[in-house]
């Protein structure tokens, strides 16, 4: 699929930032086509358009935006192409706490609002791609301080399913490694890492490398900070 083919939605209550993701977007050569003001506008917008990404901010009037996602994904949106819609999350510098709960509904990442350009252009081709949106340092300061404030530890029988192999991946992908990394770490080719990913998502039924990186976490696993 050529970047051109990249169908953007961005979901934000503030006209000026709506329109300064679509002029950088649109300059990288991705096709933002439609806006949304609130969650019920978004999920009208994506219903209707059918993106492969939607940028969500949080803070909107009426339906919020952790709840557009929630409802976005339940329903199991899909592009023209018959892919999963994918959903990032716009949130402020202080890390809204509502950010770990879209990520727990299926969202693909998240941005600060004060992203650069380049990056946003990027997370939006990343997750499209399928990839997740986890950049390392963010990632530890959110999970740390929702696991950690909430004690969540929750049972999951599942994780006895996984070979050695696959909880050696998980551990490192909850840690923020790439597949190129995960390969370089392990020895492994890309391909190798990418069975190996797809092969525990399916045993844990998780939707996406980002939920992953939360059951290992709330399965204690991986512990923040460590």
């Amino acid at each position: 699929m050529s970047e051109a083919q990249i169908r953007v939605v961005v979901a934000d209550d503030q006209a000026l930032v709506r329109s300064g993701f679509t002029m950088i977007l649109a300059a990288a050569g991705l096709d933002v086509v439609g806006e949304a003001a609130d969650g019920e506008a978004a999920l009208a917008a994506v219903r209707r358009l059918r993106p492969d990404v939607v940028l969500m901010d949080i803070r909107m009037p009426g339906m919020d935006g952790l709840e557009a996602t929630r409802r976005l994904l339940a329903t199991g949106a899909t592009t023209t192409a018959g892919e999963p819609t994918r959903v990032i999350i716009l949130t402020t510098f202080d890390l809204d706490e509502y950010v770990y709960a879209a990520l727990r509904a299926g969202a693909s990442g998240f941005l600060l609002k004060d992203v650069t350009p380049d990056h946003l252009v990027h997370a939006v081709r990343l997750v499209r791609d399928g990839d997740a949106l986890l950049a390392p340092s963010i990632t530890r300061r959110l999970v740390d301080r929702f696991t950690s404030t909430s004690g969540v530890r929750e049972d999951h029988g599942a994780l006895p399913t996984l070979t050695a192999r696959e909880r050696e991946v998980l551990v490192l992908l909850a840690r923020g490694l790439s597949n190129a990394e995960l390969a370089a770490q392990l020895q492994l080719g890309e391909a190798t890492v990418k069975t190996h990913v797809a092969r525990i998502l399916a045993k844990l039924q998780l939707r996406d490398r980002v939920q992953a990186v939360i059951f290992a976490y709330e399965s204690g696993l991986v512990s923040p900070g460590s």
